[in-house]
């Protein structure tokens, strides 16, 4: 697994996860509800409740006039753009374009590379129309590319081994000078499993491809960091960061200036703008900005390392390796638990190896329903999730029957090792 995505040194082995709970209001409410459903949204910390309400009382007008309350939107738009730029390392904040969805903007990247196929050539006048898909995938970053078979666009698959993970040695044997884009998701939402996103994108860019990164289920989990992965462009939805529902694309700077997109004529021709068609949820956005601050008080409370500049992009990346850390503790400990209940398993089943996933856990229990297993955790007051998990041709890849799929569990930073237990007592009597 690649540097950014391996496992942190012992100074971040701990948070003051009792603490963080009190600042999260849903989970206050009903405390002996436990919510293991975090891959579908997680909760929100108080600061964003106060950000969001804070927009609708304060400045609920629209941007771009010159009255102090709509200066005061502008203001926000830039300091989000700002903030998420030093969440995930961007080279600028103008890289960063907010929206409704990640789903939207992988369609939209793709809608307007689909407008550049016909005739499309590289320097070297070699036609690159192919791209690269996988079956891990949500299929948001599958069928959006698939669509673009009507401008000429053929596609290959990489695919997932009986391990449930995708292995760069597989796609190098697929990557030629014909390829114009490698599509794939850093962390599997069914699964968990990581992608060594930046063995994908030297593999890519050896090549002349580009790559496009689907992070929405990693961005809980880990440090995003697109000067690192070395991508081309990213997308990334609010709602499962902490975050109210809104989504977000990072496009390499050239990029997105030579991308085709609609806009109004008044609109330049320049990113951000360019890519920000209609009126913005300006309350949402405002509260993906206090979900970074969420993150960055965190970094800053844990303390900054030894020789390391107290800088926002350091402390940011403080709080999300200190998450990394806790969270494969939560992995190792679920593990056991699923082990221990006789559940199978999909994707990565050693706890040795829980540096190769996030607590997302994907399985089945002999002779029990999925969807009884999820009824018996919610008369539990337990939160889980059954179905294919938006991932209909991974669950075909697994042998999984996609109109019942398999049970997820998925955790973040504000579950404990207590809840995981609870769980187990369910799954036990199951079992029995």
């Amino acid at each position: 697994m690649n540097s950014q995505l391996e496992t942190v040194t012992s100074e971040y082995s701990s948070l003051p996860v009792a603490d963080l709970r009190q600042e999260f209001p849903a989970l206050q409410r009903d405390p002996s509800s436990i919510f293991f459903d975090n891959a579908a949204g997680a909760q929100v910390p108080r600061v964003v409740l106060d950000a969001v309400v804070e927009h609708l009382t304060e400045r609920n007008v629209q941007r771009g006039g010159r009255y102090p309350r709509s200066v005061a939107v502008d203001a926000m738009l830039a300091r989000t753009r700002a903030s998420v730029a030093a969440l995930i390392n961007a080279y600028q904040p103008n890289e960063i374009a907010f929206g409704m969805n990640a789903t939207s903007f992988i369609r939209l990247v793709s809608l307007a590379i689909g407008q550049t196929l016909v005739g499309a050539k590289d320097q070297t006048n070699r036609t690159r129309n192919e791209f690269i898909v996988t079956d891990l995938d949500h299929e948001a970053n599958i069928a959006t590319w698939l669509a673009l078979e009507r401008f000429g666009a053929t596609f290959k698959w990489w695919r997932v081994r009986a391990d449930g993970a995708l292995h760069v040695d597989d796609l190098r044997a697929l990557v030629s000078e014909r390829t114009r884009l490698v599509a794939c998701t850093v962390a599997s939402n069914a699964l968990g499993t990581l992608v060594d996103v930046r063995a994908v994108a030297d593999i890519a860019h050896r090549s002349g491809a580009e790559v496009f990164l689907d992070s929405v289920h990693f961005s809980p989990h880990g440090p995003i960091d697109v000067q690192a992965f070395d991508c081309d462009y990213l997308v990334c939805s609010g709602y499962k960061a902490f975050a109210p529902h809104m989504g977000f694309l990072w496009g390499r700077y050239e990029l997105l200036q030579r991308m085709p997109t609609f806009r109004e004529d008044f609109i330049p021709d320049e990113p951000p703008g360019k890519i920000e068609a209609g009126t913005l949820v300006f309350e949402n956005i405002a509260g993906m900005d206090a979900a970074v601050g969420y993150l960055e008080q965190l970094g800053g409370r844990i303390g900054v390392p030894s020789g390391a500049a107290a800088s926002r992009a350091n402390r940011l990346k403080q709080a999300m390796t200190a998450i990394q850390t806790y969270e494969q503790a939560l992995s190792r400990q679920m593990l056991e638990c699923l082990h221990s209940c006789g559940a199978t398993i999909y994707g990565v089943v050693e706890r040795s190896l829980v540096s190769s996933r996030v607590p997302t856990f994907c399985f089945n229990i002999e002779g029990v329903a999925p969807a009884s297993v999820t009824d018996a955790a919610a008369a539990a007051s337990i939160g889980i999730r059954d179905g294919h998990l938006y991932t209909p041709r991974l669950m075909r890849r697994l042998g999984v029957p996609v109109d019942s799929g398999a049970v997820r569990v998925s955790l973040v930073h504000y579950n404990t090792h207590d809840e995981i237990r609870a769980l187990a007592d369910v799954l036990r009597t199951l079992r029995r």
